[in-house]
């Protein structure tokens, strides 16, 4: 592929440009300004947290938390067909495309979610969170057709970095219409975040053009068959009875799936956190966001540093470490400085450890093979199964405690699971990237 690949940096630049497009999403709607006014428009004249959903009654944070569940489960349901399909087919583009627009029209639905309609609300979420995790899969699976080996890890780093960026300049832009609304002729601050959400939706359509017109569209050159469905059964089959025999992959997406489950319920949820349990009004819980997002650009490419000097399994093994002093640490926070601290601890660790997993992923990728998306598919399915499980089980400690913190020193066990995976992972060099071992 790359010995037919034309103007291969303007291509990695675009691919890198996806992350820009979509994290935006990730950080306005998942981790600040949603969960916040989510929180404030699902509480009670009476401070009440209980909410109805469709006629049952239940704790809004922890429908939240379910609704996240949910949609996590339905795209790890589909995905792996959806990717046998792209990879059959050649039509990973396409795939990516629908999803990514399925997604930032979601969150342009979310403008007009209000206190009467929660349902609405939740639903926009779910089908928004179902786009972006849908179109990832399609993402990632470009890295190693765009890319040498060598170029991994920095490249995956430049993608989360430039997406950090990116989503940074939209969230100051948002912060500042929501506390001066008047500035921006905006009535309140509560529809200046809804507003947000139309931005965010039209930022990630907008911006995904640039790689939706550089990315390849068909690399292999494969032709659209009927059988399309059936295409894909059979190249998800395949590319399972390889994985299950490649031992290294195994124990890696072992690990990747326990420590992801702390990593990715950590990020859904730590604004519910500090909103609920140390009671920050939506600024500081914002501003955390932020601090986290300024040192996450620093923390990938640290990380890369690391991994480049001693290795991946170094780097990775440091940084599941660091987590897992986190959840214990956020046990005994109580105030807004120690929350700063804490955040900024998870900044430096939360880059590193996705931009590293997606690499080292593709480095135990077989060389030979061309079915990216389907074997990317396995590594999503994996961390979509993590989010399912880690923030079901956050919300359901929740309910059974009465106290985010039980939740919150939960994770620290994920972690110490995905560790005891990731010492048993024997991660090659270049040169035996196949190797079964």
């Amino acid at each position: 592929m790359l010995a037919n690949l034309k103007n291969k940096k303007k291509v990695q630049n675009a691919w890198a440009m996806y992350d820009w497009a979509n994290s935006v999403y990730s950080l306005v709607i998942t981790s600040t300004i949603f969960p916040v006014y989510y929180n404030s428009v699902t509480k009670g004249m009476d401070d009440s947290d209980i909410v109805s959903f469709f006629g049952f009654e239940i704790i809004n944070t922890v429908l939240y938390s379910y609704s996240i569940s949910f949609s996590f489960l339905i795209i790890a349901i589909i995905s792996p067909l959806l990717s046998g399909m792209a990879d059959s087919s050649g039509k990973k583009l396409e795939f990516m495309k629908f999803f990514a627009y399925l997604g930032s029209a979601a969150c342009v639905g979310l403008y007009f979610f209000d206190a009467s309609n929660i349902e609405w609300g939740i639903i926009c979420s779910i089908t928004a969170s179902i786009g972006y995790a849908g179109s990832i899969v399609f993402y990632n699976a470009y890295l190693p057709e765009i890319s040498e080996e060598k170029e991994y890890d920095l490249l995956s780093a430049k993608g989360f970095a430039l997406g950090y960026v990116g989503s940074v300049i939209l969230l100051v832009v948002n912060l500042l219409m929501i506390q001066m609304p008047h500035l921006f002729g905006i009535p309140d601050g509560g529809v200046a975040a809804r507003l947000s959400f139309l931005i965010t939706g039209l930022w990630w359509a907008g911006f995904s053009q640039i790689p939706f017109r550089i990315l390849p569209k068909n690399p292999y050159n494969r032709k659209l068959k009927r059988e399309l469905l059936f295409h894909g059964y059979q190249e998800i089959k395949k590319v399972f009875y390889q994985i299950r025999e490649i031992k290294v992959m195994n124990r890696f997406l072992a690990s990747f799936f326990f420590y992801s489950m702390g990593v990715q319920t950590t990020m859904y949820l730590a604004a519910t956190f500090g909103d609920k349990e140390l009671g920050l009004p939506g600024d500081q819980l914002i501003m955390t966001v932020l601090i986290i997002q300024f040192v996450a650009i620093i923390g990938s490419y640290l990380f890369a540093f690391i991994s480049k000097k001693y290795g991946n399994k170094v780097s990775l093994v440091i940084m599941v470490l660091i987590w897992t002093g986190i959840c214990a640490a956020a046990y005994y926070v109580y105030t807004v400085y120690e929350f700063f601290a804490l955040a900024f601890v998870v900044g430096m660790v939360m880059g590193g450890i996705q931009s590293l997993s997606r690499s080292t992923y593709s480095k135990l990728i077989p060389r030979n093979t061309t079915d990216h998306a389907s074997f990317f598919s396995f590594y999503d399915v994996t961390e979509k199964m993590a989010i399912v499980l880690g923030t079901f089980s956050y919300g359901v400690i929740e309910q059974l405690t009465g106290n985010m913190r039980n939740s919150a020193l939960s994770l620290g066990i994920f972690f110490l699971v995905g560790l005891g995976f990731l010492l048993l992972v024997s991660i090659p060099k270049q040169e035996l990237s196949q190797s079964k071992v």
